[in-house]
């Protein structure tokens, strides 16, 4: 039974709304009756110990889970009122609107203007004065031009770590989502990296729904509105992320967010 907290009441605007959410891996049941708003215009953080679903629960929301042999959903994910579990969803579409950035950075093996280039011209975009313009408006979305803009036709795989997974984020931005959805983003980055890429997310708030998952309890404190608790595939509780790091209903919460377990 998950626990709202103090304000979770308060929640509104949904983007994404998730209701009694089952996830199989086979016979392994991942997510157990998962019911969860997601804000819009808001930074929603995923949290919680190692296999306890969270970025099962993020893959959901643009099906990922999809791609892996033997997974089974039921229950409803709500995307603007529509279920994106319906049959005769665009899955291509569903995922240019829902993308999503990785816990590592990966981007194309190709220039930094190509790999931003790269969705539009998937999408049908052909003119080159049009293409040029979507990658300086996405990259300095991604708050990336001024450090890259005399370097766009040489490998993106040249720049550093957290200059890559900046074009990532530059590369979702360029297809115009609405969701982003971040696993991790920051664990495989220096700290000065990490500073950067949260400094973002508080900029791209502004115009994207955004969902996190990360095991740093103090990025999910710096950077999230909302923040969901998983446990063993169970969604214990969530709220506003002040209320949730100072007053959580259930004890586990605290536990976990204490560090006494995880």
């Amino acid at each position: 039974m998950v626990s709202l907290t103090e304000g979770a009441n308060s929640l509104t605007s949904s983007k994404i709304s998730v209701e009694r959410l089952n996830l199989y891996y086979r016979d392994f049941q991942a997510l157990k009756n998962v019911n969860l708003e997601v804000e819009e215009s808001q930074v929603t953080a995923l949290i919680g110990p190692s296999g306890c679903g969270k970025s099962t629960f993020l893959r959901i929301l643009n099906r990922m889970n999809d791609l892996i042999e033997g997974v089974r959903v039921d229950g409803m994910v709500l995307l603007d009122g529509m279920d994106i579990y319906r049959q005769d969803e665009d899955v291509v579409n569903l995922r240019k609107r829902v993308g999503m950035v990785f816990q590592r950075p990966n981007p194309f093996p190709m220039s930094v203007y190509d790999n931003i280039a790269y969705g539009p011209r998937i999408h049908g975009e052909r003119n080159k004065r049009k293409l040029d313009e979507i990658v300086e408006k996405s990259l300095r979305a991604a708050v990336l031009w001024d450090e890259v803009q005399d370097r766009l036709h040489k490998s993106a795989l040249g720049l550093s770590g957290g200059q890559q997974q900046r074009v990532c984020i530059a590369r979702l931005l360029a297809v115009e989502p609405e969701v982003l959805l971040m696993d991790e983003p920051t664990s495989a980055l220096d700290p000065l990296a990490t500073m950067k890429i949260e400094e973002l997310i508080q900029v791209l708030k502004n115009d994207y729904t955004i969902v996190i998952v990360t095991h740093n309890m103090q990025q999910a404190a710096r950077v999230s509105g909302v923040t969901a608790f998983f446990l063993n595939g169970d969604l214990i509780e969530y709220g506003k992320t002040e209320v949730i790091f100072t007053k959580p209903s259930d004890q586990r919460t605290e536990d976990y967010i204490t560090g006494r377990f995880g």
